[in-house]
């Protein structure tokens, strides 16, 4: 399929569901084109059968003509996956979803790569870390003293998802966040064990991931996870606080969505936006929210403000 040369082309890493969700979001971007999909090896032909309009690699250097890569990898993958293509002045856009010391960790890393290989790249680019974190920002603009709380779901989470598939012993595993209030979570998480293995040693093993650290969980053994997924997820958002000096100002967002698509479109919106960027590592938050949108910029500005 051939790249219209004014268009950014996106290379797709990884192809999940969010990958999936986030060529199709590509698709319907007027000001984008799908440059190709990375794979692994064993991924290759299935992934050729069902899109044979696009080349299908193994590595992102059989690619040409690339401006950006979506890296749709399991997030604990990208803090060595990333520097690698950013030092090759290869731009990426992940969707990281750890807070705290190991984002910020993250950041200082790919800060330094980006400027390495004069490139740009926005982390931390789904819907929280990433949209959420922008409204987190408006109502503390709007109420610069105050408490905002954030709850999750109930839905499911891909990241913690994926962190239980990797523990020893798990065939297959569904992480739901479950909000209980003021910002306070269960995780409730199902999972299918290998023959050979107990759930008690799954469970121990897993409190001692970065995901489930310090966290209220509830593991069940299941005989199908598949019986249980469901892509929905949602968040909460409230902020109660002060502007100028006047009290109880009450602030809400309330948002349902089907995670991986929506965290897929935030990361090809995120892909606009940094290929206008000076060379350097972007949360959101740092992003003008004007590039994130497709479209002429007065056009946009004329619609929106």
């Amino acid at each position: 399929m051939e790249n219209k040369k004014s268009n950014i082309s996106v290379a797709v890493i990884g192809f999940g569901n969010v990958g999936e969700y986030g060529l199709k979001a590509v698709e319907d971007a007027e000001d984008m084109d799908v440059g190709g999909i990375v794979v692994k090896e064993k991924y290759v032909d299935r992934t050729k059968k069902y899109y044979p309009d696009y080349k299908v690699v193994t590595k992102i250097e059989e690619l040409d003509g690339i401006d950006i890569a979506l890296l749709c990898i399991p997030s604990l993958s990208i803090p060595t996956y990333a520097p690698e293509l950013l030092k090759k002045g290869i731009n990426t856009v992940d969707s990281f979803d750890l807070h705290g010391d190991e984002l910020l960790k993250l950041k200082k890393t790919l800060h330094n790569a980006s400027l390495k290989g004069n490139a740009v790249s926005v982390t931390a680019a789904g819907w929280d870390p990433g949209t959420n974190s922008l409204i987190r920002g408006i109502f503390q603009a709007i109420a610069p003293k105050g408490i905002t709380h954030t709850n999750f779901g109930p839905g499911m989470s891909m990241g913690h998802s994926v962190a239980v598939k990797k523990i020893d012993g798990v065939k297959e595993a569904l992480s739901i966040t479950v909000p209980k209030g003021i910002g306070t979570h269960s995780r409730v998480v199902y999972v299918e064990i290998e023959e050979g293995y107990e759930l008690t040693q799954v469970e121990k093993d897993l409190r001692k991931s970065e995901y489930f650290k310090n966290c209220d969980l509830q593991l069940y053994e299941v005989d199908n996870v598949k019986n249980y997924l469901d892509f929905g997820h949602g968040v909460y958002l409230t902020r109660k606080g002060v502007s100028s000096q006047t009290h109880n100002q009450m602030m809400e967002f309330d948002l349902k969505i089907t995670n991986p698509a929506v965290t897929a479109q935030i990361m090809v919106s995120s892909a606009r936006a940094a290929v206008r960027q000076e060379p350097g590592n972007y949360f959101l938050l740092e992003l003008p929210m004007v590039d994130l949108l497709g479209g002429n910029k007065e056009s946009v500005l004329h619609k929106l403000v």
